[in-house]
């Protein structure tokens, strides 16, 4: 894993005051009310590194994702891609960056069309973006189903006839075709069993290696993300809470909820005894969260300006960035 120093100066992708708000209507079509999904949230992403965002669910990690890619307009806030904001783009100009950042979604049986075969899936990302003569395609086509572990004779083949694992693996051969540079993948093994999650971790570190992409990596499972993760960004409700390269994050957790999480981190050594801590009350809504810090309904170490006043970011040398006012 590389440190913050080793990385180039400028990041690849830099996101500024992320906003994310869902209207809430009347049955008379007025709003209501807003879903805020995203709240004011900001980091980069360098090339070649992998950046893992993780929370549980409902804090707007995949919302960040793609709203980044603009699958859904964001409400405000930047998205920086090598120095061109990616929300101010319109038509062919937003095509065009789009070939760049490409997606892998959770779900690899509803995100790919069961009416065309995997080859013409994979091609089909090229006829948009007008890469390549017909042969040219699907050579490349070929190249990448091999690349990513399933046989040149299954081209021709639906993806109901493959498995959970192998229609993942065709989901990131789709977005390879295109050579981008960032790849957000939403919870890309969630629905994959254990066995293969593995297989397909140990894929997307090749694919890395060998084509040089960097990676957003969505997911809710620590111990994957801390495997295959630069740095580590941790979320709730909607709020960036902690940032921090991996490896200090997991030996050395600031904020109360990242503590809370890496405490229900299952540790396969039994003789090995870690304190679990157990967080009191549920979620708040996100329709009407707290007021100051976000987090403090929940946490135990609560102070009263914790119940008035929002917590400042704070980065140290190292990248370790904190949300909290127990570090102000």
């Amino acid at each position: 894993m590389r440190s913050i120093k080793e990385k180039q100066s400028s990041p690849l992708l830099k996101v500024e005051e992320l906003k994310k708000y869902f209207p809430i209507k009347s049955p008379f079509g007025r709003t209501k009310g807003h879903v805020k999904a995203v709240e004011n949230v900001s980091f980069e992403v360098y090339e070649k590194e992998t950046v893992g965002i993780v929370g549980e669910s409902g804090c707007g990690k995949s919302t960040t994702g793609r709203a980044i890619l603009r699958l859904i307009e964001p409400t405000g806030g930047k998205a920086l891609y090598k120095g061109v904001d990616l929300f101010q783009l319109k038509g062919k100009e937003l095509k065009r960056y789009r070939k760049e950042i490409q997606m892998v979604f959770q779900d690899p049986h509803s995100s790919l069309n069961p009416r065309k075969r995997i080859g013409d899936l994979i091609e089909e990302s090229m006829k948009i973006h007008q890469i390549g003569s017909k042969m040219e395609r699907m050579e490349k086509a070929i190249t990448l189903l091999k690349k990513t572990g399933i046989q040149e004779d299954q081209y021709f083949k639906y993806p109901h006839e493959f498995s959970g694992g192998q229609r993942q693996r065709i989901g990131i051969a789709r977005a390879l075709a295109v050579d981008p540079s960032l790849i957000i993948l939403d919870e890309p093994v969630s629905a994959l069993d254990v066995s293969i999650q593995s297989q397909v971790i140990n894929l997307l570190g090749e694919i890395q290696e060998e084509f040089r992409v960097a990676y957003l990596f969505i997911s809710h499972d620590l111990s994957v993300v801390r495997h295959i993760s630069d740095r580590i960004a941790v979320m709730y409700l909607g709020h960036l809470v902690e940032m921090a390269p991996t490896d200090k994050l997991f030996q050395n957790p600031l904020h109360p909820y990242t503590k809370a999480l890496l405490s229900a981190v299952p540790i396969p050594d039994t003789k090995v005894k870690r304190e679990r801590i157990i967080l009191k009350g549920d979620v708040p809504s996100p329709i009407n969260p707290p007021s100051g810090c976000v987090f403090h309904t929940r946490c135990p170490y609560v102070m009263d300006h914790c119940k008035k006043e929002k917590p400042r970011e704070k980065k140290d040398e190292s990248g370790h960035l904190i949300s909290c006012h127990l570090y102000a």
